[in-house]
């Protein structure tokens, strides 16, 4: 058994807990469900779950332990949070982009960011990028800006060109 992660992000759902961790864990690899906790009668006047079904499930994502939560209505999803998946490759890039943004809402895509059928965003980065902004030039973090700003999908030869033009 290895050691707890210190931070655990608990993801709030209504009621599609189950369907979502189902989901997220056949696009990462190393990924599993570690444990499931269903709701009881107790607190059934707060909860107003039906008594069995699922409350949370633990889980993980390429090592990465996450909480999902079937909570309720009340809170959704929001931009202010989003789970950042660093890519090596464009092919990298392509897979996540193209298997996270399946059923989500197109217009809700920009910049490398997406929200997935769920309502939960994500940011697809290849790695190269953090590196390029951070570049000291800033007519080149300019230029990479610029490309960035036109993308959907992040496309690392464009942002690799806009990096090294002259």
């Amino acid at each position: 058994m290895h050691a707890l992660q210190k931070i655990t992000p608990c993801l709030w759902f209504d009621s599609q807990a189950e369907e979502a961790v189902e989901f997220y864990t056949t696009i990462f690899r190393n990924s599993k469900v570690t444990a499931v906790a269903r709701y009881g009668d107790q607190g059934q006047e707060v909860h107003g779950r039906q008594p069995g079904s699922v409350m949370t499930i633990a889980f993980e994502l390429d090592g990465q332990t996450f909480t999902a939560l079937n909570g309720g209505p009340l809170f959704q999803f929001s931009e202010a949070v989003s789970l950042q998946v660093n890519c090596e490759s464009q092919d990298e890039v392509d897979y996540f982009w193209d298997r996270l943004s399946a059923d989500g809402p197109p217009e809700a895509q920009q910049c490398g960011w997406l929200k997935d059928k769920f309502g939960l965003s994500w940011q697809i980065v290849p790695t190269v990028l953090p590196q390029m902004m951070s570049d000291r030039d800033p007519a080149r973090t300019g230029r990479v800006m610029a490309a960035l700003l036109q993308m959907k999908k992040l496309d690392i030869g464009q942002l690799k060109k806009a990096y090294a033009e002259a």
